[in-house]
């Protein structure tokens, strides 16, 4: 923990998977033209933004490590997905990723790791720079690997399957009376 910060001041935070969370899961999705948002993705944000949550993005990326495509592409698809939600007032705080695979094709990416889910490396990561307190956060993912990473840092783990985030983030997520939320 920073010096100088009670556990009462750490942040609180909302770790969200993309494939599958934000965008429909295609596989490997790198371009913003293969990009397809899941329903009710951006108004999510914006409802987590104005709930006091910090909006954090961890994914894993094995098609970096593959060679499909870039870690440029990957960056350059990030912020094209900021701009999306800058248009509808949303934003994302930080995006975590891991390119590794023990087995990747690319050598500088065959690694095993304690970043790529189930491991909890990126939330973790997370954590520590942003001052989060796992114990008011949660995690938002579509596969049991995302909810063990989630558990392994001390963090609340919910299963998504569709169809709408917007609904699932209103009714699940605890607000505080300190925070004012636009419906």
């Amino acid at each position: 923990m920073a010096e100088g910060i009670q556990p009462s001041e750490r942040r609180r935070a909302v770790f969200l998977d993309r494939d599958g969370v934000l965008n429909v899961d295609r596989g490997f999705v790198a371009k913003p033209d293969d990009f397809e948002w899941v329903r009710g993705a951006r108004e999510a944000v914006r409802f987590l933004n104005g709930a006091g949550y910090l909006v954090v993005v961890v994914t894993n990326q094995s098609g970096i490590g593959r060679g499909f495509h870039a870690e440029s592409d990957f960056r350059s698809l990030h912020n094209w997905i900021d701009g999306q939600l800058e248009n509808c007032g949303a934003y994302i705080d930080a995006v975590y990723f891991c390119p590794h695979l023990p087995d990747a094709p690319l050598a500088e990416y065959r690694v095993t790791c304690e970043c790529r889910k189930p491991r909890p490396g990126m939330l973790q990561q997370a954590i520590r720079e942003w001052d989060i307190d796992p114990a008011q956060s949660f995690l938002i993912g579509d596969r049991d690997r995302d909810c063990a990473a989630a558990a392994a840092a001390g963090v609340a783990g919910y299963l998504f399957d569709g169809p709408d985030l917007f609904e699932f983030v209103r009714t699940r997520i605890p607000l505080s009376s300190n925070h004012f939320v636009e419906g």
